[in-house]
C-alpha cells in the first residue's frame, strides 16, 4: 500500500500563459513542494495534461471558452519545470483532452493506493472534475485536496470548488497541515 499524488495540469499555460494567473503562480511553488515530498517518500506521481489539437474552437469547450491553450506540443502545454519529479520510475503522464479522464480505474489498481494527494489547476474546473471522478472510481479511498497547491479561475469560484469537494468527502487540507499530520511516515 503505498500513497499517490496526482497533479492536475501544472502546465504553463494555466501558470504563466493564456490561462495563467497571480494564484497559479503562488499555488505552483506549493506544488513544488509536494512533488518534492512525494518523491522522497516513492509515492506514485501522476501529471495530467490538458491537451487540445487545432480543431479547439469547435469543441464545445473551445466555444465556450475561445482561449486556445495547451496546444499538442506547445510552449503552453509543457508540464511547468518547477514541479518535474526527479524519480521518473514513479512517474506516470495523462494526456486529457476534456475537464476530466476516466482514466483513472485502469491507471490506479484497486487496493493499491491507501490515499490518494490531489492538486493543480483549476480547482472549479479540472481538479473539482477528477475529484468526483476519482471519488466514483475508489469510494473508499481517502481523497486529500491540497488547498494551497492548487488554483482556480478566481478566488471565488477556488473556495466554491473546494466547499464541494468537501461536501463529497473529500478531505481539504493546507500543505502544512498535511505535511503536520504525515510527520511519522
Amino acid at each position: 500500500m503505498d500513497k499517490t499524488l496526482i497533479v492536475i495540469d501544472a502546465q504553463e499555460d494555466f501558470v504563466r500563459g493564456a490561462l495563467g494567473s497571480e494564484y497559479a503562480q503562488n499555488a505552483l511553488m506549493t506544488i513544488k513542494d509536494v512533488v518534492r515530498y512525494a518523491d522522497q517518500n516513492d509515492f506514485t506521481i501522476f501529471y495530467t495534461m490538458d491537451t487540445h489539437f487545432s480543431n479547439y474552437e469547435k469543441t464545445q469547450e473551445g466555444k465556450n471558452l475561445p482561449q486556445l491553450h495547451c496546444l499538442r506540443f506547445s510552449e503552453g502545454w509543457q508540464l511547468c519545470k518547477e514541479v518535474a519529479s526527479t524519480k521518473p520510475e514513479n512517474v506516470y503522464v495523462i494526456s486529457k483532452s476534456s475537464f476530466g479522464t476516466l482514466k483513472w480505474q485502469n491507471e490506479i489498481e484497486v487496493g493499491m493506493s491507501e490515499e490518494i494527494w490531489l492538486c493543480g489547476f483549476c480547482t472549479d474546473v479540472c481538479v473539482s472534475a477528477n475529484f468526483q471522478i476519482l471519488k466514483a472510481c475508489f469510494p473508499e479511498v481517502p481523497i486529500v485536496v491540497i488547498e494551497d497547491a492548487c488554483a482556480g479561475v478566481t478566488s471565488k469560484s477556488h473556495k466554491a470548488a473546494l466547499d464541494v469537494i468537501k461536501s463529497c468527502q473529500g478531505n481539504v487540507v493546507t500543505w502544512k497541515e498535511l505535511k503536520e499530520a504525515n510527520k511519522n511516515d
